[in-house]
């Protein structure tokens, strides 16, 4: 029954690894499920969506990675203000970070929108804003929609990692932050010598949340990058592979969707083990 059910589960991930491998005649003429034979074995589906995809990749990984990391850190440091000390008006800030999670991303696009259209980062930094950065190596325009993913991406997601953080740092002892309070330490003190090492548990849990979040996210993207070519990231530009010529490109849109996926698919291999360990640890630290 199990093995049945991790059949049926993967049977989706089979099929689009044979369309990716098939000509175009391969998969308009043979069973989807069915792996290609000699006559239909083709990878130029891979190097046509590797070749369309790469710049859009590191367009990707230019926000994805600096918001994953802001989130992440200014979440922490938010709730071992709300945790690990006591002030005035401290449930009301709480709760404003908790209604921030439920605020659905439509409801922001207009307001967004305007908000970066009255900013202009392109014009501010260009040469007749308030420093050129454009001229600098390695520095293009059409990084200021970089920098607008990467600020609207970190402010969206400190309300979900302060939550994150708030519940594990509720589960620290009260004890070993007292007896560090007592022994003069400061509430920055205790944040960077105590709690900050406890929380790589938290932290993995939080950057692959956000980072898997940011990455495959794409309203934010249709709003603020729209049709700049230049700063499309992977999730804009995979629609495009679905545009070449009359008949959609099966095979190609297949090879572009797990190239697209890889970079997540890495982070779970990778920081799996952790992150499980985290998520089994939460309200659990010590």
């Amino acid at each position: 029954m199990l093995i049945a059910l991790i059949g049926i589960y993967l049977l989706p991930l089979e099929t689009g690894i044979v369309t990716s491998l098939k000509t175009e005649q391969g998969y308009l003429t043979t069973q989807p499920l069915l792996p290609p034979s000699e006559n239909f074995l083709t990878f130029q589906p891979w190097i046509t969506a590797w070749e369309t995809l790469s710049p859009a990749l590191i367009n990707s990984a230019l926000y994805s990675i600096p918001a994953t990391i802001l989130s992440a850190l200014i979440g922490s440091i938010a709730a071992h203000g709300l945790t690990n000390t006591e002030w005035r008006g401290q449930t009301a800030v709480f709760l404003v970070f908790a209604i921030g999670i439920f605020i659905p991303y439509q409801s922001v696009l207009i307001p967004l929108s305007r908000f970066w259209g009255f900013l202009e980062l392109q014009t501010m930094f260009g040469p007749n804003g308030i420093v050129n950065l454009w001229q600098l190596p390695f520095v293009y325009p059409h990084y200021s929609y970089i920098v607008e993913l990467t600020l609207t991406h970190t402010a969206y997601g400190i309300p979900i990692t302060t939550l994150f953080f708030r519940g594990y740092y509720q589960a620290l002892s009260d004890d070993m932050i007292e007896a560090a309070r007592l022994g003069g330490a400061g509430l920055l003190s205790i944040y960077r010598e105590i709690v900050l090492p406890l929380s790589k548990p938290m932290f993995v849990v939080a950057f692959i949340y956000q980072f898997t979040s940011i990455w495959n996210g794409l309203l934010f993207v249709l709003i603020i990058v729209g049709t700049n070519k230049a700063a499309r990231p992977a999730t804009l530009a995979l629609n495009e592979l679905a545009k070449v010529g009359y008949v959609p490109t099966y095979n190609t849109m297949m090879a572009g969707a797990f190239i697209t996926a890889l970079p997540t698919l890495l982070v779970y291999i990778l920081f799996g083990d952790q992150f499980a360990k985290g998520v089994a640890g939460y309200g659990q630290a010590d």
